[in-house]
């Protein structure tokens, strides 16, 4: 049923300002549309609300009755309109997110197109930081949230887990390797590797699986802590960020060890992905906030998006 909005705003006003003239005034139309509209409510209902003359205006019977219940429709209407647009104006604003690169290269960017489509008018800043710069821009308040590397956490912040991202072997299309669908560690240790630098919160996690000595080259009788035995790989080159070690892929320098989120499809069409075992090393993103702090609305519509997104889950 189609409900005639304006005629009913018509009628109400004609009735309580006791002249067509009147109510033309105060909808800010002219005199004969309001006449048009509220002829065209009684055409609707079947009713004649109004009986009217050259010189008065009464209700009808049934216009008295209708009167109450279309102020009734017409407050409701307003209140409904008032609560979400206030809640939409709630919803408004800037929001700043701290990230590590690779969550900003496949993860985020699908999330943010979601979410600029709902609230176009809010501006997201986006400061990718290395892990470390993640959770020092949070605590400074720089960023409401941001999405790091799982570990030590500082007391005053709060961790979600998001996703699993685990690490894999990045060569070009006329490597050695380039036919192998995986590999192991071990049958890494013949040929030249691109690696995350000392600084990079990678190398941190990498280390702890397979050891720091392992990394350096240097052939180990027995592992450290959580390190492989035996296992020497050549690290040729140190970089601080993936985006780097794939160029040094793609000019055919050598093979990089990156997490696969750092891998945007069709942007390096002769890198091959090969899968890295024994041991699977994976990492986890987290979403990180401050615990006494209450992210604004905004921000907390767009941590939500995150939260529950499956993008690459």
């Amino acid at each position: 049923m189609k409900i005639d909005i304006l005629g009913v705003q018509a009628f109400v006003a004609i009735a309580d300002h006791g002249s067509f003239n009147k109510a033309a005034d105060v909808l800010h139309v002219t005199q004969t549309a309001v006449t048009q509209r509220l002829r065209n409510l009684e055409i609707f209902l079947g009713v004649t609300l109004l009986e009217r003359t050259t010189r008065s205006i009464a209700l009808t019977r049934t216009g008295q009755d209708f009167l109450p219940q279309a102020r009734r429709l017409l407050q409701e209407l307003s209140a409904a309109l008032t609560e979400i647009r206030e809640t939409g104006k709630a919803q408004r604003g800037d929001v700043s997110i701290a990230c590590i690169p690779t969550a900003g290269i496949r993860y985020l960017p699908q999330v943010i197109r979601e979410y600029s489509a709902l609230f176009p008018d809010n501006r997201i800043k986006i400061l990718d930081h290395a892990s470390v710069g993640v959770a020092e821009a949070v605590l400074r308040r720089e960023a409401e949230f941001g999405i790091n590397l799982a570990g030590p956490n500082h007391p005053e912040l709060s961790t979600t887990p998001l996703l699993q991202d685990q690490f894999v072997l990045v060569c070009r299309d006329d490597h050695a390797l380039a036919r192998r669908k995986s590999i192991t560690w071990t049958q890494l240790q013949s040929h030249p590797l691109i690696f995350a630098g000392q600084a990079s919160g990678n190398r941190a996690l990498l280390d702890g699986y397979l050891g720091s000595e392992s990394l350096r080259g240097e052939q180990m009788g027995q592992s450290g802590q959580g390190g492989q035995a035996g296992l020497s790989l050549q690290i040729h080159y140190e970089v601080q960020r993936n985006s780097t070690a794939l160029g040094l892929v793609e000019a055919g320098i050598a093979a990089a060890i990156v997490p696969n989120l750092a891998m945007q499809k069709g942007t390096y069409p002769r890198l091959r992905v090969i899968k890295l075992q024994d041991p699977v090393i994976s990492r986890t993103l987290v979403l990180v906030a401050r615990k006494a702090a209450r992210l604004s609305p905004a921000a907390q519509l767009l941590y939500d998006m995150i939260k529950n997104s499956r993008v690459v889950k």
